[in-house]
């Protein structure tokens, strides 16, 4: 008798397993650390909101002594809680880095769960990347095979799957129980698109961290013998039927090439179809000094269907009340850059949210999908930006923002980014021994040595 095709969950599961470091090109593990810095820097500029207190708090309710750091002090809990808060931190400023394709995702969210899992269990730096890109490929090989967001589904609803591989492969689980952690991971956390939907809540920068939460859950259920529904895609109730639609993923290669060289670091602080945007605009500024934004008539926004769907359409995008809705509407972030002249942190706070010249300002922005803007998705995400004043129109087109593989940033850029967000946190010598110790990742006996370097006290002032 032949031996039954594998199913998607065991190829997944023996993919995992096959993954090697020493198989993984230098150029990817650059790329990892450059990741880890981008990442760790966006959690410590989201460490002060509410919602990532809130998380800290929940987590610091289950101390555990052998267990992984919450992200700033020297708590210790279990990795499921430590991937929730220190996720949390990590998406909360949607500053981490993006992946579009028939499903947009922050593959980066996966971070939390390999640092938490890594650090419980004591494994080599080289663990840690291993397991990180191993989050990557999957979540956007997933991506690329089938969309969630038309069907009423959030996106890191796949995460429950890649963070649940990560925990697995971390805790070196055999292939029949890493099925079962996909099982256990895949049939209890389908996440609504409500999320995103009209005006955003805090859930939209934690959404993933429950998705982690719950694919650590899942892993160490496995690990102790729960076994999982299966087969879990291709049931007759299984994922595939309910969920996503039928689908296939390419041939899982372990020696790559690798998905992580695809995805792209963010400049700005905002979703990601807007970057190019915020260019945009901001060039106009430059290269137009004498557009006041007192002065301007009207803003036309041109973008992708794919982006005017998420950040372009809807009435509460001219209209946000919360950070969350802010940095998901393109007509406050363009409003915002033409006012301002920067789009950073500060522009999302209250004093923006309730300025009436800011608000008066987006009332004239009129927003629509463009053919060549889609058609060039998403080998391209551009926006064309164009600004009437006494009756002259000034255009600017921006299709490669900072941070896309075709416009990357540098090491020096993305290390710049990362003080930024912690300089408010860390002291300058705590900074750069955390990025010496980064850059050396692969040389790390143990993660257990890595986020205590992180833990948070009152900003010193250094001597000059």
């Amino acid at each position: 008798m032949e031996k039954p095709e594998q199913t998607l969950a065991e190829k997944l599961a023996q993919f995992s397993r096959n993954l090697r470091y020493q198989n993984l090109p230098s150029e990817v593990v650059h790329e990892i650390k450059r990741r880890l810095i981008d990442t760790l820097g966006c959690a410590l500029g989201a460490w002060r909101s509410r919602p990532c207190k809130i998380a800290r708090k929940i987590a610091s309710r289950s101390p555990l002594s052998k267990g992984a750091h919450i992200l700033g002090s020297t708590a210790l809990t279990s990795p499921d809680l430590a991937a929730f808060a220190n996720g949390a931190a990590i998406r909360y400023l949607d500053y981490n880095d993006t992946y579009l394709s028939k499903e947009p995702a922050h593959p980066s969210d996966n971070i939390s769960t390999a640092l938490a899992v890594a650090e419980s269990a004591g494994l080599t730096g080289k663990h840690l990347i291993e397991a990180i890109v191993l989050g990557y490929e999957v979540q956007c090989l997933l991506c690329d095979a089938a969309a969630l967001r038309p069907l009423g589904w959030d996106h890191v609803t796949y995460g429950s799957f890649s963070t649940a591989l990560v925990a697995s492969k971390l805790w070196k689980l055999s292939e029949e129980k890493t099925v079962h952690a996909l099982g256990l991971a895949g049939n209890a956390n389908n996440a609504l698109r409500q999320t995103r939907v009209g005006h955003l809540s805090m859930w939209k920068g934690l959404a993933f961290a429950n998705a982690a939460r719950n694919g650590v859950f899942a892993a160490e259920l496995a690990k102790l013998g729960m076994t999982g529904p299966a087969p879990i895609f291709e049931g007759e109730k299984g994922f595939m039927k309910i969920v996503s639609g039928t689908f296939e993923l390419p041939v899982l290669r372990p020696e790559g090439p690798f998905k992580i060289m695809q995805t792209y670091i963010k400049y700005y602080p905002v979703e990601y179809h807007a970057q190019s945007a915020v260019q945009a605009a901001l060039d106009l500024r430059e290269k137009c000094p004498q557009i006041d934004p007192e002065q301007i008539e009207a803003i036309e926004i041109r973008t992708s269907d794919i982006s005017y769907e998420i950040i372009g359409n809807d009435l509460d995008k001219w209209h946000p009340k919360s950070r969350e809705t802010a940095d998901h509407s393109l007509p406050y972030i363009v409003a915002v850059a033409l006012m301002d002249g920067r789009v950073g942190l500060p522009q999302f706070n209250s004093r923006h949210l309730n300025d009436r010249r800011l608000q008066a300002l987006i009332q004239k922005v009129r927003v629509f999908s463009d053919k060549s803007h889609s058609t060039a998705y998403p080998e391209a995400i551009g926006n064309t930006v164009s600004v009437k004043v006494f009756g002259k129109t000034y255009v600017e087109r921006v299709d490669y923002p900072k941070g896309f593989p075709k416009n990357k940033m540098s090491d020096a850029e993305i290390e710049a980014k990362f003080v930024r967000m912690a300089a408010a946190l860390l002291s300058k010598t705590v900074m750069q021994n955390i990025l010496d110790t980064i850059w050396r990742l692969e040389t790390l006996r143990s993660v257990r040595t890595l986020l205590p370097l992180f833990q948070v006290q009152m900003k010193v002032k250094e001597k000059k």
